[in-house]
């Protein structure tokens, strides 16, 4: 972790994000800490933009991997749009001023409120993963005398050797239509007054590393489109094709940006379709860092033991995807090397941050950086074992400004209440 470009590296052993010392961050406002680089993010953003410089696609980031509004603004700014997955998610981008014609609508379970309040706000377009959602959007448009845009999800049956929790474009998951049915399914779907059939959808799942995965699916997706005109289906015109480009958490060989918008233009101009894009992980992933204090150093036998302050509520990509995350000393790196477990004091044996892992010696009071978890990271957290979440910093140049404060033990009660029956001491 040397290179500037990245927003996250090391002057004389210790620890910058930008112009700002990490140790100084953790000083100030304790761990667990997730810091953002506002350079990275928006870096990773403009370099997907220019390498799709003539084509006016639509970039709409995937707020699932890291919704604070404060990085949602940052890239807002910058002309993103914002894929989201549920209500919440749209009340964020809208905070964070990404217009409402700049949102796609994602997700196999959608309710009725959320398809109506995305209607009012008047959305770019909806992503369908089912035949039952298609009625139901198109009954609440009817309902409010409006047209829905609409793309319908298509499973390519594509296997982007991802893990097997994010893997989405392989026949039997929940996501989409098998494409061998998307023709009859259209058909249907073109019967249905309110619906306005403007895009096809496809996202094989993330990390991709590959761009052969995109290659296969965009090739069967294109057939499809032209089989669609084929029998009179002429209204697709946006290609959506999703997010799920990867990163290098370790020694993976990130698919290369030129490639990558190379091959979606060409199937997209062939089709005289708009671009979609729905990156996330490319964007926030290596964007962001967690920080975490080493609690104690555990000898036990043939195995020790880096107990952390930061744990799989903080974290939870390691142990439910076997995510990898390089694990370094904020201050004073360079040390001898040793083997070691680095664990949290979360009451489960699948809360680690690292197993067997070969990294500089960490003593107790030692500050580590956990790095590539700007995506999936706090937003996956949760109040396990009763722990307050993160603070977030975003830092911007010299500057480092808190965009989520610290929870206390008194927000995790805020909105439960004791029935007055169990009130008193009988």
């Amino acid at each position: 972790m040397t290179d500037r470009e990245e927003g996250f590296h090391y002057r004389d052993g210790d620890l910058y994000c930008e112009d700002v010392h990490i140790g100084d961050l953790c000083a100030k406002h304790g761990t667990p800490l997730y810091v953002y680089s506002h350079a990275a993010l928006t870096g990773q953003y403009t370099a997907l933009a220019e390498a799709f410089e003539g084509s006016d696609p639509a970039i709409c980031y995937s707020v699932k991997s890291n919704s604070n509004i404060a990085v949602v603004r940052s890239l807002a700014r910058l002309g993103a749009g914002a894929d989201i997955v549920s209500g919440g998610e749209m009340h964020r981008a809208l905070k964070a001023g990404v217009p409402p014609e700049m949102l796609v609508y994602a997700g196999v379970g959608k309710t009725d409120r959320e398809i109506g309040d995305a209607l009012a706000a008047g959305i770019l377009l909806f992503n369908i993963e089912s035949v039952p959602e298609a009625y139901a959007i198109d009954r609440v448009a009817r309902g409010m005398g409006v047209t829905a845009p609409v793309a319908l999800r298509v499973n390519p049956d594509v296997d982007a050797q991802t893990h097997r929790h994010t893997t989405t474009g392989k026949k039997g998951t929940k996501f989409g239509v098998d494409i061998d049915r998307a023709v009859s399914v259209y058909k249907e779907l073109n019967e249905l007054p309110n619906l306005d059939l403007c895009g096809v959808h496809v996202h094989l799942g993330s990390p991709v590393t590959t761009l052969s995965a995109y290659e296969v699916a965009l090739d069967r997706v294109a057939a499809l489109v032209r089989s669609l005109r084929d029998v009179g289906i002429a209204s697709v015109r946006m290609l959506n094709v999703g997010g799920g480009l990867g990163i290098a958490y370790r020694d993976e060989t990130p698919i290369d940006v030129g490639e990558y918008a190379a091959c979606l233009r060409r199937h997209a101009d062939d089709l005289n379709c708009r671009l979609i894009l729905e990156p996330g992980r490319f964007i926030s992933g290596a964007s962001g860092i967690m920080c975490t204090q080493v609690v104690y150093r555990k000898e036990a036998g043939h195995k020790t033991f880096i107990i952390v302050d930061g744990a799989m509520n903080d974290l939870i990509r390691p142990a439910l995807y076997d995510g990898y995350h390089a694990i370094r000393p904020v201050v004073g790196a360079g040390r001898d090397t040793e083997t070691v477990d680095v664990v949290g004091p979360v009451c489960e044996s699948g809360d680690f941050l690292a197993k067997d892992r070969d990294m500089e010696r960490a003593e107790q009071g030692d500050v580590l950086a956990v790095f590539s978890a700007g995506a999936y990271g706090f937003v996956m957290s949760s109040n396990y074992n009763s722990r307050p979440r993160a603070a977030e910093v975003l830092v911007m140049g010299a500057a480092a400004s808190v965009v989520r404060e610290r929870e206390t033990v008194e927000d995790l009660t805020r909105g439960e209440s004791i029935p007055p029956a169990l009130l008193g001491d009988g």
